[in-house]
């Protein structure tokens, strides 16, 4: 029988396959079926300290600053009742979850300010999740913003973070630095746990008929994961953190194609939205089948056998493979070049 287990940040999974930040993840019955599908650990959708402040000053202004003009009318205002916040409501689902599941937990966070991401962080290990994935989403637009300043806020936020909770940090990060290798390297020496690879940003559309920027969501695709294999193969000789592949995992190919890169979990997202949990289930035993096949007898046996350090070409994920590729395009039968 193949061993599925794997590590996560210091936690001993049962298997590689945890579902991402998203809409299933929200909601307990759907977390139910994700880990009776087989999920070995979960996590929560993202708390966005933005909407945190939007919330409170939203009922700081129809709560606090109420006033129709005449003293003696005050008690015409509407009485003012309690209400759960949506950090209150974050920290509940926490407690639900970790009192109904008995696979680990993961929050996630998006911070604004240095205070926020600390408070934030502070209050969701208090609520007993396992570990907290930095959400480090974020666009800079100014001219006077320089790579490496965005690279030492991260390092400082992490080392801050990390610092201050006795929970494991994982920091999801975008492809956008320059040096992807050293920045994951500074990361552990920071104190980070471990690093997803990598969020995928949802970007912007212009609309034609009114000329406004409108959002744009669109699912993952399989061709979305050869970026991140490639990349963790890269890190993976140079760093002893978990490393997550996230991003366009659709079916057990690219899970052991990560596998065999380096990468200790693989999360899913967009494949379940389209097949349901129970998707899940299917992979693990496609899994079992390939990996019997070639003769592996656990996940920690083929784990990174094809990282940039252990493949028998390590140059195909360098830029020296460039040429190869473009040589190797034909077209299409009928068309002249």
């Amino acid at each position: 029988m193949v061993d599925f287990t794997t590590r996560y940040c210091g936690l001993t999974l049962k298997n590689p396959l945890v579902p991402s930040s998203g809409p299933l993840t929200g909601n307990l019955d759907d977390a139910r079926r994700l880990e009776d599908a087989g999920a070995a650990a979960l996590i929560l959708p993202s708390l966005f300290e933005e909407e945190l402040i939007h919330e409170q000053e939203q009922l700081h202004r129809f709560m606090d600053m109420q006033d129709i003009g005449h003293h003696e009318a005050d008690s015409f205002l509407p009485t003012v009742h309690p209400c759960a916040s949506r950090l209150d409501r974050m920290l509940e689902t926490i407690v639900r979850y970790k009192q109904s599941l008995s696979i680990p937990v993961v929050a996630s966070l998006n911070g604004v300010t240095d205070s926020g991401w600390i408070e934030y962080a502070q209050d969701l290990q208090a609520a007993g999740c396992d570990a907290i994935e930095l959400n480090l989403f974020g666009v800079e637009p100014g001219v006077e913003t320089r790579s490496e300043m965005v690279e030492e806020r991260y390092l400082t936020l992490v080392s801050h973070l990390a610092g201050s909770v006795q929970i494991p940090c994982v920091a999801k990060l975008s492809n956008q630095f320059s040096g992807v290798v050293s920045f994951v390297s500074r990361l552990e020496q920071a104190g980070a746990a471990g690093v997803s690879v990598f969020n995928r940003f949802y970007q912007p559309d212009i609309d034609l008929e009114t000329l406004q920027i409108r959002p744009q969501l669109s699912l993952s695709s399989v061709q979305d994961t050869l970026l991140r294999i490639r990349w963790i193969a890269m890190i993976r000789p140079h760093v002893g953190l978990t490393l997550s592949a996230t991003g366009g995992f659709h079916g057990f190919q690219d899970v052991m194609k990560a596998l065999l890169a380096g990468a200790d979990v693989v999360h899913l997202c967009s494949v379940l939205l389209k097949a349901g949990p129970e998707v899940i289930g299917t992979i693990l035993e496609d899994m079992s089948r390939w990996m019997t096949e070639k003769e592996y007898t656990s996940v920690q046996q083929l784990q990174g056998s094809l990282s940039y350090r252990n493949a028998a070409n390590p140059e195909g994920y360098e830029r020296a493979n460039y040429m190869d590729v473009l040589d190797s395009y034909t077209s299409s039968r009928g068309v002249r070049v």
